[in-house]
């Protein structure tokens, strides 16, 4: 029968890792390129990232060396996960106790007994209150390593499952009607339009029609017609206008309807097309009618980008690569374009990022975070309303 002998220094690193994965709600992250490191991530927690470094740190050269090490690897943190400020927590257990630990702006080192679990440093004691309390103590060896395998894996089955639910695909039910409903409502215009309306919103008997529809004007909302605010997203002027709209609704409807839910997804189409009508009423002129879905689905594409946010760990590459480039893009375009109601968009996206903070991501955002993502919402909205219906 074999048996297994950890030294002390193994058996302290596998506490630590335990006690903030169990506890702390760290997860492992994969740094290419070290040797006898652990990183450890958590972007609500006290540090973002705990790093805990076994190495043998004996003199200077070697502690200046390790610094530009974890300062390197923290700005590609920085990079993947598109965060201005990472927060780090830097364990070291076999380093010369004569080296003075330097601390930076976003990197606090720590020195901790290789040989001693009682850990009394101020800095993490401050950050983890009750981590002598809850550290694995009284085991050893195979117990060790056993309990401590027992727990993250439960742990990280917890964590698969949520993964799991909010990323597996989905029946697609809302996008579709969405886009059958501003189908259909395109056929009823063209046919009350004839002809004409294929010659676009310079037509002003193309505009009547849209008029009567239930297009976007500054006027007819002050004067009470605030409905015009969600009839207008249904409606389009052209079938360039549809298609190009229902394609990005199809591409970006999907994403949320699987990712948010349904209820979670519809409200923030609606909501976000009625900021997008508010901000566009707010700055039209008085005589322009306003149609079309892209103030909703600019606020579909930053409900994307706060989701992408909350699993930047995952989705950092697709947020700096994809995500906000094409916002950008389309935002760029549709201020050099003077047929294009950029203020819609905008206001739109502004929107989105409100609706989603509100209803939240499931499994990551705070009850704090819903409340202000409420809070937020409501001002801006009731802000819009007051400039339309009190100062214009």
């Amino acid at each position: 029968m074999s048996t297994i002998v950890m030294n002390t220094k193994d058996e302290i690193i596998m506490k630590l890792v335990h006690y903030f994965i169990t506890e702390g709600n760290y997860n492992p992250i994969v740094v290419n390129g070290v040797k006898d490191e652990i990183w450890l991530e958590n972007s609500d927690g006290p540090y973002r990232i705990v790093r805990i470094n076994s190495n043998n740190i004996f003199n200077k050269e070697q502690l200046e060396y390790d610094n530009y090490k974890i300062e390197s690897i923290v700005k590609q943190i920085k990079k993947k996960t598109f965060s201005f400020n990472v927060n780090t927590l830097n364990i070291l257990l076999d380093v010369n106790e004569d080296l003075k630990l330097e601390e930076t702006k976003h990197i606090k080192p720590v020195s901790l007994d290789g040989n001693n679990l009682n850990i009394t440093n101020e800095g993490i004691l401050e950050a983890f209150p009750n981590i002598n309390e809850k550290l694995l103590k009284d085991t050893s060896g195979v117990e060790l390593i056993l309990n401590v395998t027992k727990d993250i894996n439960q742990k990280t089955e917890r964590e698969n499952t949520l993964y799991e639910r909010t990323f597996r695909p989905k029946k697609i039910v809302i996008t579709y009607v969405l886009i059958a409903i501003c189908v259909l409502l395109f056929l009823l215009t063209c046919i009350k339009g004839g002809s004409n309306f294929f010659s676009g919103l310079d037509n002003s008997y193309v505009a009547h029609i849209l008029e009567t529809m239930g297009g976007n004007n500054i006027n007819l909302v002050k004067n009470g017609e605030i409905w015009r605010l969600f009839t207008s997203m249904f409606l389009h002027v052209s079938i360039v206008h549809l298609l190009v709209n229902m394609y990005s609704l199809n591409i970006l409807g999907r994403q949320i309807e699987t990712f948010m839910g349904k209820a979670k997804y519809l409200f923030i189409f609606l909501a976000s097309g009625i900021c997008g009508s508010l901000l566009s009423a707010a700055t039209m002129q008085t005589n322009i009618i306003a149609v079309g879905a892209s103030g909703a689905i600019f606020g579909l594409a930053g409900s994307l980008l706060y989701f992408g946010y909350h699993y930047r760990t995952y989705l950092g590459d697709a947020l700096r690569r994809q995500i906000i480039p094409v916002i950008l893009i389309n935002l760029l375009i549709g201020g050099m374009a003077q047929s294009i109601d950029n203020f819609c968009h905008i206001g739109g996206l502004i929107g989105g990022i409100f609706a989603t903070m509100a209803v939240g991501v499931d499994g990551k955002s705070k009850t704090f975070e819903r409340v202000n993502g409420v809070i937020c919402l409501i001002i801006y909205c009731v802000a819009l309303a007051s400039y339309i219906f009190f100062i214009r």
